[in-house]
């Protein structure tokens, strides 16, 4: 695995589900951690203690920010936090994200806004602080978690699906602006992962999701860790552009 000693990564949705995996392969490969995340102060708590805890733990490279990735201002003022307290970042992973489900036809105005504000206006908002940050340096990793439902669309998620098809057409205009600057830009696309977002489905819908997998099987958490991982080593420095698949031939 990469060794991330001295590397700087902001991940946002940093405290849950796949976003804290990700978050704790980073620590334990010796990157600094800047992880966000949005109203669950318990769930930050939480995974802080979990990181002081671990016997791998022997300084503080793990720091939790509450922000709202859809909120400009409180991104800018993230930012200059993260700016004055670490100078530049190296690895930046758009994982936050929400879904609020129902058919086009019923679907409420406000769920359309608030899944385009968080999933695509966040990434939006975070990648364009983060490259102004890695210029400085000519160098960085972006990642966004999308889903194969940007290219597949499931019934009732029209809005989740448009946000993460939104995702992939920014990060391939994104990676051609910043080649230059040694900036990848790239997504890591996970199918049925087993985290507590299915945690609200009945089992009939469980195994309906489980034979559309060619494996028969939901991924781990750790599966898409060690993709982003890779996008984000050094190894990946000539791909960009990319959407990299975690579905199990989804």
């Amino acid at each position: 695995m990469t060794d991330f000693h001295g590397r700087k990564a902001v991940i946002s949705g940093a405290t849950k589900g796949i976003g804290k995996t990700i978050a704790k392969a980073f620590l334990e490969t010796g990157a600094t951690v800047i992880g966000v995340y949005g109203s669950d102060r318990n769930a930050a708590d939480a995974f802080m203690l979990e990181w002081e805890a671990d016997a791998s733990y022997r300084e503080n490279r793990l720091f939790l920010f509450p922000c709202d990735v859809s909120d400009e201002s409180a991104v800018l003022a993230f930012f200059a936090e993260v700016e004055e307290k670490f100078d530049i970042i190296d690895i930046l992973v758009n994982n936050a994200g929400i879904r609020r489900d129902a058919v086009l036809a019923m679907m409420h105005s406000a769920d359309w806004h608030r899944v385009i504000e968080v999933n695509l206006t966040g990434t939006f908002n975070m990648s364009k602080q983060a490259v102004l940050l890695m210029m400085k340096q000519k160098y960085g990793r972006i990642i966004h978690i999308t889903s194969p439902m940007a290219h597949m669309g499931f019934e009732g998620q029209a809005n989740y699906a448009a946000s993460k098809a939104g995702q992939i057409g920014m990060m391939r205009s994104l990676c051609k602006e910043t080649a230059k600057r040694r900036i990848t830009v790239n997504c890591v696309s996970p199918g049925f992962i087993d985290t507590e977002l299915l945690e609200g489905l009945s089992a009939e819908q469980l195994d309906k999701y489980k034979k559309m997998v060619p494996m028969k099987r939901f991924g781990k958490t750790e599966e898409v860790a060690a993709a982003v991982l890779f996008l984000a080593g050094e190894q990946a420095s000539y791909i960009s552009g990319a959407v990299l698949e975690v579905t199990g031939g989804l």
